[in-house]
């Protein structure tokens, strides 16, 4: 076992969010990779109707991304029965959205990748064939609840190369406590 995923055992899943633009999909497949765990898009999980909502430049409802939201957590619950290590690059961007994903799974660990609007901006303005455009960035800083220490996420910033930051995150999966298990009053 190499020294990073020994840094991440008892893990079954971790969660890379952010906005978009973020570099989510980069950073979360880099250390899937790293890890030698499998990696996953949430992207992926969008049916048809968000992304041609998305498309056509409107900002999805929660409405929209319920089923979307219990895909993904499908996905994450899979990966546990089964035994195994995933890395899913996924927007997560309202506390709500985390508790379907995360929950009580303590298993399961958050990274957000924070970084400025203008940057983020830049970013988005050079990807091409992604269909969440730049003119939505602005409700998607609007739903933005960021992590709580509760939820234990690994906060990084983004200014850095992707394997910097990959480092970043692998060096705090090192020194991480688990997460709190929650204690029921006798």
């Amino acid at each position: 076992m190499s020294p990073e995923e020994e840094s991440a055992q008892g893990l079954a899943v971790i969660v890379v969010m952010g906005v978009s633009g973020a570099g989510k999909s980069t950073i979360a497949a880099l250390l899937a990779n790293r890890l030698h765990w499998a990696y996953e898009d949430a992207d992926w999980f969008h049916p048809p109707t968000n992304v041609e909502k998305m498309h056509a430049g409107r900002a999805l409802t929660d409405e929209d991304r319920w089923p979307w939201l219990e895909g993904i957590a499908a996905w994450v619950d899979a990966t546990r029965r089964e035994g195994g290590h995933g890395v899913i690059a996924c927007s997560a961007l309202k506390r709500a959205y985390r508790r379907v994903i995360v929950g009580q799974r303590p298993d399961v660990r958050i990274v957000y990748l924070k970084g400025e609007r203008e940057l983020i901006a830049r970013r988005l303005t050079t990807r091409h064939g992604h269909f969440m455009p730049t003119a939505l960035l602005d409700s998607q800083f609007a739903a933005l609840e960021e992590p709580t220490e509760e939820e234990n996420p690994i906060v990084t910033l983004i200014e850095g190369r992707p394997h910097a930051i990959v480092d970043h995150i692998v060096a705090k999966l090192s020194f991480m406590p688990s997460r709190p298990t929650r204690r029921h009053a006798r």
